[in-house]
C-alpha cells in the first residue's frame, strides 16, 4: 500500500510540473513571437523610408536648377541675379542711382535746415515751430495757408528747424533777431552746409522795428563764415571767477552795460 501511494504522489507530481513547464514554453513563444512582429514592422518602416529619400535625390538631381554643382565653381541658373534685381547704374562712375539719389536727399535736407541760436531754456519744439510758422505768414515770407517749418529739434540754448523746401529756408533767413520770450532769435545756416550764400535782412531790417531793449543784437548772415564753427570761434570769450550765485541772465546784462559804457 505504501509503495502505491508513493507511486500515485510521484506521478502527480510529475504531471504538475509538465503542465508549469508547457505553460512556460506558450508564453516564451508568444513573446518571441510579438518581438518578431515588431522587427518586421521596423524592417518594413526603414525600407519605406530608404526608398522615398532616393526617390527625393532623384528628383532633385534631376531638376534643371541644380544641373551643376557648387563644387565645380559653375553657378546654377537659379543663382545668377537677373538684370530686373540689379540696381540701375549711373552713367558717370558705375554708381548705383539708389546711392546716388539717397545722397541727394541728404544734401537736400541739409539745405532745408536752419540754425536756431538764443532760445530760452524749456522752450518746446511745437511752440518753437508755431511761433516762426506764424512770423513768416505775418510778413509775407510764404502764403497765408502754407506750412513752412516741418520739424524741428530743440536742445537747451538752441534749435534745428526743418522747412519744407529750399526757397523756404532761404527765406526764413528774414527772421534773424526776432524777438523771442525776451531773447533775439540767432536764425543762420548750420556748419555743415556748403551751399550758396543767399542774402537776407535780419527782422529788424525787415520789419523797420527797432531791437526791444535789454536784448543784444544778432550778427547778420553777410556770407562771411555764418553761423559756420569758425566764425562761432572767434565771437566766443571765456569770462572766469564768476559766483555760483551768478546766471546767464545776470552775467548777460552786466556785460551788456558794460560794453555800452565802453562804446
Amino acid at each position: 500500500r505504501i509503495n502505491l501511494r508513493r507511486y500515485h504522489r510521484y506521478h502527480q507530481k510529475t504531471d504538475e510540473t509538465k503542465d508549469t513547464m508547457s505553460d512556460y514554453y506558450d508564453r516564451d513563444d508568444r513573446r518571441r513571437g510579438s518581438h518578431r512582429r515588431d522587427r518586421d514592422d521596423r524592417g518594413d518602416y526603414y525600407r519605406s523610408s530608404r526608398r522615398r529619400s532616393r526617390s527625393r535625390s532623384r528628383s532633385r538631381s534631376r531638376s534643371p536648377s541644380n544641373r551643376y554643382s557648387s563644387s565645380s565653381g559653375i553657378p546654377s541658373a537659379g543663382m545668377i541675379p537677373s538684370a530686373a534685381s540689379q540696381p540701375p547704374l549711373s552713367n558717370t562712375g558705375g554708381l548705383p542711382l539708389d546711392g546716388y539719389s539717397t545722397t541727394l536727399s541728404a544734401q537736400d535736407k541739409i539745405n532745408r535746415e536752419l540754425f536756431v541760436g538764443n532760445t530760452p531754456p524749456g522752450t518746446s519744439e511745437a511752440l518753437l515751430m508755431q511761433f516762426l510758422s506764424g512770423a513768416m505768414r505775418k510778413t509775407n515770407l510764404c502764403p497765408p495757408d502754407a506750412t513752412p517749418i516741418l520739424a524741428c529739434r530743440t536742445n537747451q540754448k538752441f534749435a534745428f528747424i526743418e522747412c519744407a523746401s529750399v526757397d523756404t529756408a532761404n527765406k526764413a533767413l528774414n527772421l534773424n533777431g526776432v524777438p523771442f520770450l525776451g531773447a533775439s532769435l540767432r536764425v543762420s545756416r548750420p556748419s555743415k552746409y556748403a551751399g550758396p550764400h543767399i542774402p537776407s535782412l535780419t527782422w529788424q531790417q525787415l520789419t523797420g522795428q527797432p531791437l526791444p531793449p535789454g536784448m543784444l543784437p544778432v550778427p547778420e548772415n553777410n556770407g562771411m563764415g555764418g553761423g559756420s564753427a569758425e566764425e562761432k570761434l572767434n565771437r566766443e570769450l571765456f569770462i572766469g571767477n564768476t559766483t555760483p550765485e551768478m546766471t546767464e541772465a545776470m552775467l548777460r546784462d552786466s556785460l551788456g552795460r558794460a560794453t555800452e559804457q565802453v562804446g
